[in-house]
């Protein structure tokens, strides 16, 4: 992929959603560095083969082509290094068995995507915020 530092990496099968959360966050100076992928092997792909390049955060929806979200979290969650990384779910399912599945495997958030658009955006913004600025992950 690319041989460059990633602070967020998005994992988000719509090119829609994709768009307007990289936007809301080039908005707000937070994706200098953003790694955009369409589904869990593409992001699995990455992560496994980039050992040096680990992000600081993942947004991941759920329900995606080829590797959905909850296997990505099992293999990235599995490996002794990778799982340190903070992983926000990100996705449309309001499903209790993927909120509980995600939770279990170790996802430090479960986001519901807001319908209204202000509510996405504001949402997007917050995350990001919040993960990127004031939180202190490990080194």
């Amino acid at each position: 992929m690319q041989n460059k530092v990633v602070e967020i990496l998005l994992v988000e099968d719509s090119l829609e959603d994709a768009e307007l959360i990289v936007r809301t966050l080039k908005k707000h100076n937070l994706a200098n560095h953003l790694l955009h992928v369409q589904d869990g092997e593409e992001a699995l792909n990455y992560l496994m083969n980039e050992n040096d390049f680990l992000p600081r955060l993942i947004l991941l929806d759920l329900k995606m082509p080829k590797v959905d979200g909850i296997e990505v979290l099992k293999v990235l969650k599995a490996h002794p290094q990778k799982k340190l990384v903070p992983v926000v779910v990100l996705t449309s399912s309001r499903e209790e068995r993927d909120i509980v599945e995600s939770y279990r495997l170790g996802v430090n958030a479960y986001i519901v995507k807001p319908v209204d658009f202000e509510k996405f955006v504001k949402a997007i913004a917050d995350i990001g915020l919040f993960w990127l600025i004031l939180n202190q992950p490990p080194k």
